[in-house]
């Protein structure tokens, strides 16, 4: 029994703990949030010489372990669905906001996958207490090139502060698949975007990352 309670005192020990880390991280301002989340990854790539040589395995699981506990992808795809998110049952908003997800965490590894050595400046969040949604502002910096902007959209859920949009220059990573979730919806209807999403993560690779136009779309 004593070798019991042991086992049962480390597991809450364990337990515990867990819970103290997801408290902490919920209660990061959503500033704090970003640069944590962009420190962390930046860390990551520098230490593992896998990662800079372009194992897809190892980005991938980046990706999944540092960058998707931070995304609402349900918001994520029901932005990019946009009207048409009405027209799918709640098994189609499932599936596609489970194919969406996959898809955008190719687009992720693609861009880590070129990363070389750049420094990423998170800006002070300007924002009031109670408000519900704020965009945290970024800058990327590289020798010899002009430094690009990244805002993030954040939004306050009960499970902390959730991405829910990046903008790169200005531009909404979501709002690029908008039209041509649209123009394949209504020539084939939603199924035919689940099919067709789940079709271009079958292929794998990294096309996914030059996704930014109708033409593109349909070019892969």
């Amino acid at each position: 029994m004593s070798k019991l309670r042991e086992k049962l005192a480390a597991l809450v020990a364990v337990l515990a703990l867990l819970a103290a880390q997801t408290a902490a991280a919920q209660a990061l301002a959503p500033d704090a949030q970003v640069r944590q989340m962009s420190d962390e990854i930046i860390a990551a790539v520098k230490q593992d010489g896998a990662i800079r040589a372009g194992d897809a395995g190892r980005i991938a699981a980046l990706v999944e372990t540092r960058i998707v506990p931070h995304f609402d992808f349900r918001r994520v795809t029901q932005i990019a669905m946009g009207a048409n998110w009405r027209r799918a049952t709640p098994e189609q908003q499932t599936e596609l906001t489970r194919q969406f997800k996959q898809l955008l965490v190719r687009t992720y590894s693609g861009a880590l996958a070129s990363y070389r050595d750049q420094v990423i400046e998170v800006r002070p969040l300007r924002a009031k207490a109670d408000d519900a949604e704020v965009t945290v502002r970024s800058v990327v910096k590289q020798s010899g090139s002009e430094p690009i902007s990244i805002e993030y959209d954040l939004e306050r859920t009960e499970a902390g502060w959730k991405v829910f949009d990046v903008r790169v220059a200005g531009m909404s990573l979501v709002a690029t698949y908008r039209s041509a979730f649209s123009e394949e919806i209504r020539n084939r209807g939603v199924e035919g975007l689940i099919n067709l999403l789940a079709s271009k993560n079958r292929q794998g690779g990294q096309k996914a990352a030059s996704l930014a136009s109708t033409e593109q779309w349909r070019s892969q």
